[in-house]
């Protein structure tokens, strides 16, 4: 039967015979001596790190394959990145080279008409292209109907008029008021100051009991403000005593229609 010593120093053969019985006895006490050295020198020495894997085995598990597949599938991945990097770059390379001798004349003449260009498009081009077309936008402010005042429209047909014939990009502010109502009063009084600070807005005001509209909203629905564009409402505005109150400033009647985008911010 194997021992120890058979195990480290190599396995005997059954059928092992020695040439002499004293060489023999003498073998085995050398042998014994240098088992015992190599037993203590296996047993003083550290065991191999068990996960010291240098990316190659000869004999591994399941987890070392697919270690080694996952490896393999980045590498190639990383491979075919960089493949694809140098056909970009070689496909912009030859792109840049196909065009014809004709074609490349015509572009240095673009780029000399540019260079020229910019040479003549200086700050003193600039600043007078500016005050050119300051003075356009002034002009065409001046050519604009001004109104300064609120208007009275004392029918229906007067009302239709004041809307539908009027230029489509001025905005036309209709007020409908009752004459026993407190804050109808004072909102006549803030657009009378609006329509002095906003003369190109056009200011109007009609009687409820003018416009047919129903008694409740004759009592209840006044002060209004009704906003027109090109024929089109773009604004309606009622029961503003419950918004500003009885007792308001022409600021807060600004305020309110700049922040509901009826009149323009001075």
């Amino acid at each position: 039967m194997a021992t120890l010593e058979d195990k480290i120093l190599g396995e005997k053969l059954q059928n092992y015979c020695s040439s002499s019985e004293d060489e023999g006895s003498d073998d085995e006490e050398s042998a014994g001596e240098e088992g015992d050295k190599v037993v203590k020198s296996s047993v003083a020495s550290e065991p191999p790190p068990v996960n010291s894997w240098t990316g190659s085995a000869s004999n591994t598990g399941p987890k070392g394959v697919l270690e080694d597949w996952r490896r393999f599938k980045q590498l190639e991945a990383e491979n075919r990145k960089e493949l694809e990097k140098e056909r970009i770059a070689l496909a912009k390379k030859l792109t840049l080279t196909v065009k014809t001798h004709k074609e490349e004349e015509a572009d240095k003449e673009i780029d000399e008409i540019e260079d020229e260009l910019n040479e003549l498009i200086d700050e003193d081009f600039l600043m007078k292209y500016q005050q050119q077309r300051m003075q356009e936008l002034m002009t065409q402010l001046q050519k604009a109907p001004k109104f300064g005042k609120v208007q009275t429209l004392n029918s229906q047909e007067e009302f239709l008029n004041a809307i539908d014939k009027e230029d489509p990009k001025i905005t036309v502010i209709v007020h409908i008021y009752s004459d026993k109502n407190k804050a109808c009063q004072t909102m006549d009084g803030c657009l009378n100051v609006l329509a002095t600070e906003y003369p190109t807005i056009k200011f109007c005001r009609i009687a409820a009991d003018v416009t047919g509209l129903s008694r409740h909203f004759r009592v209840d629905g006044v002060p209004a403000l009704l906003v027109y564009k090109a024929g089109q409402v773009i604004g309606n505005f009622v029961q503003l005593a419950a918004e500003l109150g009885n007792d308001f400033f022409a600021t807060d009647v600004e305020k309110f229609l700049v922040e509901y985008g009826m009149l323009p911010e001075n």
